[in-house]
């Protein structure tokens, strides 16, 4: 598309393949429910999810049976429990079987960053005396440091076919501002092959007052204006984490029928 700015619908429609590697990243913070939603709407199959920390979005696209692989270093419902659609498609394998691959927080950054560098892999220490590394050994390989010797974990780059980050402003050239807690959002944007980006607004012009990452417009594919995008998580300078939301959630996912039934009256 031509376009930079265009509607959510047609920035999943043109940029999300079925089969794609998608991150959907933001700590707690700025995770883009209303992309993933209309991922969901548009019923994007076979998709290979990444991200730090799985929650309840991610439970909704792996619920409604899109997800062949998820890659990720911790799965839940921050403070509450389980996210049951995730567990129950690894333990029984529904409504499809879901491979996992699973790293620590520290890799998963290690790994971003040499994805973002254009590395093959990223390096730590983090592995040493845990069972990670064997049960991921396509993934994760020892290697011996030329100058001291010492024995370290080498992660394989992540490098996705597609990122998606929510972002509080874009001005009208497509560079995009965030401020507030941003977990690894700015290693994604630089690591993808294509960047989609919704916004709570788009701006005239970018406020330099206001201290945050700017990501260039040359780095992103498409940008999509989506007010409470990141809603029931929060947007800092917009609105707050719906807390009772997440509560909610350990009921609704428990059952796959209330589930269903959730999802068709609040996301189809």
């Amino acid at each position: 598309m031509k376009e930079k700015i265009v509607s959510l619908q047609s920035l999943i429609q043109h940029y999300v393949q079925d089969g794609d590697t998608i991150a959907m990243e933001g700590f707690t913070h700025l995770i883009p429910f209303s992309a993933g939603h209309e991922i969901i709407r548009q019923n994007k199959k076979e998709l290979t999810l990444i991200r730090m920390t799985p929650d309840l979005i991610y439970d909704q696209i792996i619920g409604m049976g899109l997800v062949k692989k998820l890659i990720f270093s911790w799965g839940g419902n921050p403070g509450v429990g389980s996210l049951y659609r995730l567990r129950e498609a690894v333990e029984k394998g529904f409504p499809n079987p879901l491979q996992i691959e699973e790293h620590s927080h520290a890799a998963m950054a290690c790994a971003y960053q040499a994805g973002a560098s254009g590395l093959p892999f990223g390096i730590l220490r983090g592995y040493t005396g845990t069972d990670l590394a064997k049960e991921n050994p396509d993934y994760i390989k020892w290697i011996n440091c030329p100058f001291t010797g010492e024995r370290l974990a080498a992660i394989k780059a992540i490098n996705p076919d597609v990122g998606i980050i929510h972002a509080q402003q874009a001005d009208k050239k497509g560079n995009i501002k965030i401020w507030g807690i941003t977990g690894v959002q700015k290693e994604v944007v630089y690591a993808s092959k294509k960047v989609l980006v919704t916004v709570e607004e788009i701006v005239e012009e970018l406020d330099d007052k206001q201290q945050g990452i700017v990501i260039p417009h040359w780095l992103v594919t498409g940008i999509s204006a989506v007010q409470k995008g990141a809603h029931p998580s929060y947007a800092m300078g917009y609105y707050k984490r719906d807390n009772g939301f997440y509560k909610s959630w350990e009921d609704i996912s428990k059952d796959f029928d209330r589930f269903s039934l959730w999802m068709k009256d609040n996301v189809l």
